[in-house]
């Protein structure tokens, strides 16, 4: 393989405007856009219409439309641009592994001999890998974003696997010092049922503010969330930028993640946060983060030192360390810059590249 491989990343959506305002979505974005300034890198994602453009930073986005939603599954989508795709690349990196879109991918790598791997970021759909116990064989290696993804996936022990985690661009995701805090609650992601906002809305306290930023993907949900805000300080917002964002962070009291496994419907979720994206950005912003004690979710927040971490399903623990973080601005204060450092340490995405590129290297030379 040559130094500076060719590098295609493949992901149903695409993030922001036009796309979806997601974890998993910014994730494949952010991961690419920092790859682009060491490697020839791309990202192709779907669309009803087809798109292209270059970043600052070199990476080549190409949207494929109209895509096939493959049955009806709004996440699922394929087109046949992907076979053109993969034909210019060295390397190919599948974000989320089940979906049919990236069954083809490496199946046509495979034959092309490229290398290609598989980050999963908790979506899925019908995919004809489902039928092929040996199907996560098929790539050269697995990419986690936590060890939960890991440990959920058996991949413990496969030393084709390794854990990347995930990072956030800590210079226009941070601090400002002339931005002051206000008693104010942000969520940011989809509104889904497992992301537990319902919760959250319901632990709100007296005297506290809650921004909601994401689309609505759940047409009973966002209702019912929005019976639930009657007569409390809620606002929700469906069209932000990134710097809607940064700014939503910046003078939030704490960002809050109430993740989890069983919804208010009764549906479980095994896979409700694989890293926990907009906690990590919240915090590069130094702000607290109130997340569950729900999958990777412990992995990215110190309990009691970057912020906290409470039982999923309970209002009451939620409401607790709102309170808390209102009356205590000094110590939330102390939390925020603890979590900011946090983010340096372990989640930036120079390290995340050079874990991946480690990995295609490795594989090319003596992997499988």
């Amino acid at each position: 393989m040559r130094i500076h491989p060719r590098v295609l990343h493949i992901s149903p959506a695409s993030f922001g405007v036009g796309g979806v305002y997601g974890g998993a979505e910014r994730y494949s974005f952010e991961l690419a856009r920092a790859m682009a300034r060491v490697t020839p890198t791309t990202l192709v994602t779907f669309g009803d219409q087809p798109h292209s453009s270059r970043t600052s930073e070199g990476l080549n986005v190409s949207v494929l439309g109209p895509a096939w939603s493959v049955r009806g599954q709004q996440f699922n989508p394929i087109h046949h641009g992907i076979i053109r795709a993969i034909a210019d690349a060295d390397v190919v990196h599948c974000h989320q592994p089940a979906i049919l879109a990236n069954n083809v991918a490496v199946m046509l790598s495979r034959v092309a001999g490229r290398r290609v791997f598989a980050s999963d970021l908790g979506g899925g759909g019908w995919h004809l890998g489902a039928y092929f116990k040996s199907y996560p064989q098929w790539f050269h290696g697995h990419l986690h974003i936590s060890e939960y993804s890991r440990s959920l996936s058996g991949h413990v022990n496969d030393p084709t696997a390794r854990v990347i985690y995930g990072g956030i661009d800590t210079d226009r995701f941070a601090p400002d010092p002339l931005i002051p805090k206000e008693p104010r609650v942000v969520f940011v992601g989809r509104l889904m049922p497992h992301k537990g906002v319902n919760d959250l809305i319901e632990a709100l306290p007296d005297g506290m503010a809650l921004e909601v930023i994401g689309r609505a993907y759940n047409d009973r949900f966002y209702a019912d969330l929005q019976t639930l805000a009657q007569r409390k300080r809620v606002t929700f917002r469906h069209d932000c930028d990134d710097a809607d964002i940064v700014r939503a962070y910046r003078r939030a009291t704490c960002v809050v993640l109430p993740s989890v496994y069983k919804d208010c419907y009764g549906h479980e979720s095994q896979v409700p946060e694989l890293l926990g994206q907009t906690a990590l950005e919240g915090m590069a912003c130094g702000t607290p983060a109130l997340v569950t004690n729900v999958a990777s979710l412990p992995e990215v927040v110190v309990d009691g030192v970057t912020g906290f971490v409470v039982p999923p399903n309970d209002p009451v623990a939620l409401r607790a360390k709102l309170e808390w973080l209102r009356d205590h601005a000094t110590e939330a204060t102390r939390m925020g810059s603890s979590a900011r450092q946090r983010v340096l340490d372990r989640f930036t995405w120079p390290s995340v590249v050079r874990k991946c590129l480690a990995a295609y290297t490795q594989s090319a030379d003596g992997g499988k």
